[in-house]
């Protein structure tokens, strides 16, 4: 979800239930995406701290105490916070109390709701397990949210009657709402429309950017064959449909390739590939020195790269 969703929808609970703290609940709200700034950095220069990414540690019940609670404290400083406050012209005064790191957690906590709906998900659970937890409802970052979202805050900014406030808040936080049922029931209308035949037993629905346009992958009760597809719930179209195994052996033999494979799974590079793909596959091609494997993403999305490349001895 957007930066600025991610503000308004914990400013706005706070501010329905006349909380004095909104703004603490704020800025806990968008405190975990500043790992885009100060822990992305750290993945790159140690590559087996995979998990210090955008979406990574920070989005995790633990550590999105932490961050929080130290964002806080950071902007509560008077220097700091005076000069934000100059900066954008406006009275951004925030305590730093037991009550005010609670607010702020609460603030994060609805990030990590907002983020669990989009794809891919993000490791709740971390660092009992790396899995990713999501509802695949809304894509990473659906645009017209966000625009609305920006529009509302600066209504919100601007020096204007509170009833107007109060309007956009509640005008966006139907819409959000709105958007969020719409993409729920579209997506079971994807999965309803196509069930599963023959060897294949399961399918599921992955959104795209488009309200209506779904990813649907069916694979077999062994998945080593996936059938994907995109579904147009509004036309009833399918297209760009296409048959993947999961390993493609050439040039050797299959257990050399396991073999391969085994080895390759070692790599840092490869679990990071998994960890951010849905549905991995290999492309595995002996040369007659070693082995080159491909691994690819049945769905490819853009957001991340879909493919990634090792050679074993």
């Amino acid at each position: 979800m957007d930066f600025f969703t991610h503000f308004l929808v914990p400013y706005i609970i706070l501010f329905a239930l006349k909380s004095k703290n909104k703004l603490e609940g704020g800025l806990g709200g968008i405190s975990l995406d500043l790992d885009t700034i100060f822990v992305v950095w750290i993945g790159f220069l140690v590559p087996y701290l995979f998990v210090f990414t955008h979406r990574g540690i920070t989005h995790t019940f633990i550590f999105a105490a932490i961050t929080s609670t130290l964002f806080l404290y950071i902007i509560s400083r008077k220097r700091i916070n005076e000069f934000l406050g100059k900066l954008i012209k406006r009275d951004i005064s925030v305590e730093f109390t037991i009550k005010t790191v609670g607010i702020a957690y609460f603030g994060a906590l609805t990030h990590l709701f907002l983020d669990f709906l989009t794809s891919r998900g993000i490791p709740l659970l971390y660092p009992f397990t790396l899995q990713r937890f999501s509802a695949e409802i809304y894509y990473y970052i659906d645009l017209t949210t966000a625009v609305i979202a920006l529009v509302v805050l600066l209504v919100l900014y601007l020096k204007v009657d509170m009833k107007y406030k109060k309007a956009a808040m509640a005008i966006f936080m139907v819409i959000l709402i709105s958007f969020g049922g719409i993409r729920a029931y579209e997506k079971n209308v994807a999965l309803d429309d196509n069930p599963v035949s023959g060897e294949l037993v399961y399918s599921a629905a992955y959104p795209t950017m488009d309200l209506f346009t779904w990813t649907v992958v069916q694979s077999d009760q062994s998945n080593s064959t996936y059938y994907s597809f995109s579904y147009n719930t509004w036309s009833k179209e399918k297209s760009d449909a296409k048959t993947v195994q999961s390993l493609t052996v050439s040039g050797g033999t299959v257990e050399s390739a396991q073999e391969a494979i085994t080895k390759a799974e070692q790599l840092t590079e490869v679990k990071e590939f998994r960890w951010n793909a849905y549905y991995p596959a290999i492309n595995a091609n002996y040369n007659g020195k070693e082995w080159i494997l491909t691994y690819f993403d049945v769905v490819g999305d853009g957001y991340r790269s879909n493919n990634l490349t090792v050679t074993v001895d």
